[in-house]
């Protein structure tokens, strides 16, 4: 799939929503837990017209290395299971904050300090909230 056509998904449309109990959902919290992700939470931004995915998933790690393990991690297991690549990732040379596109789904591994400084959950705090851990 190129670039344009992996964009075109993130229409809003009821045929290509996901929920949490799709398997790709799933298989990204479980690949969080299984390196020990803290404080995982969901954002379900299904409801808002602005919404760059249908969901944001968040989670802590408590240093670089599980960082980087979370996120391999996290793409490993949605190659395996779900047989998707993501979209884009970013942030895996500063070490404090990677991202990873999903297209309909955004993850977000953050480091403690880049966490509570950009406070995704306030900037974002129409969406329902549901926690993972």
């Amino acid at each position: 799939m190129n670039n344009l056509e992996a964009l075109k998904t993130r229409k809003k449309t009821g045929l290509s929503r996901l929920n949490r109990n799709s398997r790709i959902f799933k298989t990204i919290i479980q690949a969080v837990k299984e390196k020990k992700g803290e404080h995982i939470i969901s954002l379900d931004l299904r409801q808002i017209p602005e919404a760059v995915a249908d969901f944001f998933i968040i989670c802590q790690a408590n240093n670089p290395n599980q960082l980087k393990a979370i996120a391999d991690n996290v793409e490993d297991q949605v190659k395996k299971v779900c047989a998707e690549t993501p979209y884009k990732h970013e942030g895996r040379q500063a070490e404090q904050w990677i991202l990873i596109d999903f297209v309909n789904i955004v993850m977000h591994v953050m480091l403690p300090e880049p966490r509570k400084f950009y406070q995704l959950e306030e900037l974002w705090s129409d969406a329902v909230i549901m926690g993972h851990d």
